[in-house]
């Protein structure tokens, strides 16, 4: 029994490790989408995206898939927009390889530095291929504070 409880003791800071290693790729990541979508460079973001991504527009609107999401952006009317997230929580399950990510977001028209729409969002990551990618995200517009 003793051996048991040294080997757990011994275990928890190595698993503390893993899971903040996991957490640091993932805010590592989320930096660069945040970027890549801030230079309007769509491409550049859906790399970091699954190709079924399902994501929920802040209005409601279900986009299923990078194709569509691209399609989306492309034909969106009125001022080019970007959008920033901002992560207040990520949790890493290892053994499913699947993270929960939340925070809040803001939406900024290009040139300016004053959101215009934000609220709070959720992500869900899944690891590929040793590589994390974003497998759903869901927006809410709430008003601002």
């Amino acid at each position: 029994m003793k051996l048991v409880l040294g080997i757990i003791l011994i275990l928890l800071p190595i698993c503390s490790i893993a899971q903040e290693s996991e957490e640091s790729q993932i805010l590592a990541l989320k930096a660069k989408s945040n970027a890549a979508l801030r230079a309007f460079d769509e491409e550049l973001n859906a790399t970091f995206l699954t190709d079924g991504i399902l994501i929920t527009t802040g209005a409601g609107t279900l986009i299923s898939g990078k194709t569509e999401l691209l399609e989306y952006i492309r034909k969106a009317s009125g001022p080019r927009m970007y959008w920033i997230r901002t992560p207040d929580e990520i949790i890493v399950n290892p053994e499913t390889q699947l993270a929960w990510e939340s925070g809040t977001w803001k939406g900024f028209v290009e040139g300016s530095e004053e959101s215009v729409v934000g609220g709070n969002y959720a992500a869900q990551w899944t690891k590929k291929s040793g590589n994390w990618l974003i497998q759903s995200e869901l927006f809410v517009a709430l008003p601002k504070e």
